[in-house]
C-alpha cells in the first residue's frame, strides 16, 4: 500500500458518536493491504501502571496509568517506547518512537525505566483499535476522521485529556484554506 498512514494520528471527528473513540486520538502503528492497526493515545484507564504489572515488576506507585488502546483486544498489553538501542531491528513509528515488538523488549524497556534511565519514556496500553482491510478506508470516505502526521510530543502529553483538542486544532489549522491572519482585520 503506498499510502500507508503509519505514523499518522487519526483524530475523530466532531460527528463520530462510537463510544469507543469519541474525542479519541489515534496512532497508527501499521497499515497496509491487510488492514490497520492503532492505540488511543489519549484515554488514560484508572489502573496504574504499578498495579497492573505487579505481577511481573516491582513497579513504585508513581500515578502513571495503563492507557486504553481500544476495544480490540483489551486484555493484550501494548507498548509505545523511545529507546533504539533496545529493540535494533524495529522500524520506528515516527522518528524516534517505536513499538514494543516483543516481552522482552518490552521486559527492556521497564527495567531499564526501573534502573534510573531517565531518558526512556513509554506509554503501556491495553487492547488496541483494528481495521479490516478497506475498512478504515470507508470510514476516512465517509468523513468520520481527519488525518494528520504523528508528534511524539502528544503520545507522550503530560495532559491526555487535552490532546484531542490540541491535535484538532493543528488539524484545521493545516486544511484551512483562508488564514485566520489578515493585514485588516478591522475589515472583518
Amino acid at each position: 500500500m503506498s499510502n500507508s498512514l503509519r505514523g499518522h494520528f487519526l483524530i475523530a471527528c466532531p460527528k463520530l458518536r462510537d463510544g469507543n473513540f469519541f474525542r479519541s486520538v489515534v496512532l497508527i502503528v501499521e497499515h497496509g493491504s491487510e488492514g490497520a492497526m492503532g492505540l488511543v493515545i489519549n484515554r488514560p484507564s484508572s489502573v496504574s501502571l504499578s498495579s497492573g504489572l505487579s505481577g511481573h515488576f516491582d513497579l513504585p506507585e508513581d500515578g502513571e496509568l495503563i492507557y486504553t488502546g481500544g476495544p480490540v483486544e483489551p486484555s493484550a498489553l501494548f507498548m509505545i517506547h523511545n529507546s533504539a538501542d533496545l529493540d535494533p531491528t524495529e522500524n520506528p513509528v515516527l522518528p524516534g518512537l517505536f513499538m514494543g515488538s516483543s516481552a522482552e523488549v518490552f521486559e527492556s524497556v521497564v527495567e531499564s525505566k526501573l534502573d534510573g534511565e531517565m531518558h526512556i519514556k513509554y506509554r503501556v496500553y491495553s487492547g488496541c483499535a483494528g481495521w479490516a482491510p478497506g475498512q478504515l478506508e470507508g470510514e476516512l470516505a465517509r468523513g468520520d476522521w481527519q488525518v494528520l502526521p504523528g508528534d511524539p510530543s502528544q503520545v507522550f502529553s503530560e495532559n491526555p485529556y487535552s490532546v484531542w483538542d490540541d491535535v484538532l486544532g493543528k488539524s484545521r489549522e493545516t486544511h484551512r484554506l483562508l488564514s485566520l491572519k489578515c493585514e485588516h482585520p478591522e475589515w472583518n
